[in-house]
């Protein structure tokens, strides 16, 4: 206890968003340092060993290009650690980097994890920050850290309804006092996005394509809703039936066909969450609108697609794929919010 108060001293706060697709860190007092892909290079050695060459942006432009003894993994799936040796690699990695290489800080960090985590999936976050240099972990729901940074005011008697789509999971959160008060959570993301672009590919043009391209399509041409001019692209792959490589042109309604399910999901999702949030705070809800948030928030038209669904406003905040960052950031510099929030109590 008396070292831990010690390394205290000489440490630097962090608030790290550890998510499926990126990790953003925060340091108190200097914004984001540190954005990049939760992508780890690993070469496996003879001896069964597994050394790390590679974190973040380095590793991601490994994937789907690495020779047989290296892999390129995501240590995170659907929001939770799959991967709990490199998951703690990789976070001692970004620390040491936010701290310049310096391995005797220990920073309290806070750390978003999706709503309705198990128990044991909290501890292995918590156990996984822990063993890569923290000194103290404090957890904070998704929701609540998107709310915050979209800038909604959670500590008011007002309802506030936040939708958060990450690379993993989709957080869907009423928040009224600081507290959750409706909450749902899916394993439904970016990366299913980009999963069905894949499989639509396959099924639809024989055509295999890998991750990155699947994730370009989504972000050059891919829409919820039909646009007034369907947009083009060419992609390159290989013929899953003759083998060879080929070039083939494909439209913003073969991404927006790909991705009705996952679309679909998520609406029904938040309808859920509409159907059992008590009257006061709909009433809230329908004079403010529901703030969307994630990296997901970037699809072309999803707000105009979720309001003409539900039959309320719905905005996308601004750089929404930071917000939970941001909304971290500000719990570093607010530390009664912070202990009001967290899930430590």
């Amino acid at each position: 206890m008396l070292l831990n108060k010690l390394f205290g001293v000489f440490s630097n706060d962090l608030s790290i968003d550890l998510g499926t697709a990126n990790t953003i860190v925060i340091a108190k007092g200097r914004g984001i340092i540190i954005n990049e892909p939760s992508v780890v290079a690993v070469k496996h050695t003879k001896y069964g060993r597994r050394k790390v060459v590679a974190v973040g942006q380095e590793a991601k432009n490994m994937l789907g290009k690495t020779p047989d003894e290296i892999d390129a993994i995501r240590p995170l799936k659907d929001g939770v650690i799959a991967d709990f040796d490199i998951t703690e690699e990789m976070i001692r990695h970004f620390i040491r980097k936010s701290h310049n290489r310096n391995s005797f800080i220990r920073p309290r960090i806070v750390i978003c994890v999706p709503y309705g985590l198990t128990q044991v999936e909290r501890r292995a976050v918590e156990d996984s920050v822990l063993s890569a240099g923290a000194r103290e972990v404090i957890l904070v729901e998704e929701p609540k850290a998107a709310a915050m940074g979209a800038g909604l005011p959670i500590q008011d008697p007002k309802g506030n309804l936040v939708i958060d789509i990450g690379g993993g999971t989709t957080e869907i959160g009423v928040i009224s006092l600081g507290g959750l008060v409706k909450s749902k959570s899916i394993k439904v993301g970016g990366d299913r996005f980009d999963s069905s672009i894949i499989d639509f590919m396959k099924k639809k043009y024989n055509l295999l394509i890998g991750e990155r391209t699947g994730e370009e399509i989504k972000i050059k041409i891919g829409t919820a809703v039909e646009p007034e001019e369907e947009m083009t692209m060419q992609i390159k792959g290989r013929d899953q039936i003759s083998g060879l490589l080929k070039e083939i042109t494909i439209t913003s309604k073969d991404v927006r066909e790909s991705i009705s399910e996952p679309l679909k999901e998520i609406s029904v999702a938040l309808r859920e969450v509409l159907e059992v949030t008590p009257p006061d705070l709909a009433g809230d809800i329908v004079e403010n609108g529901i703030a969307l948030t994630g990296g997901g928030a970037l699809l072309k038209g999803l707000d105009i697609y979720l309001s003409n669904i539900v039959k309320l406003p719905i905005f996308v905040c601004e750089d929404p794929l930071l917000a939970v960052a941001r909304g971290t950031g500000k719990m570093l510099d607010e530390i009664d919010l912070l202990h009001q929030v967290s899930m430590n109590g």
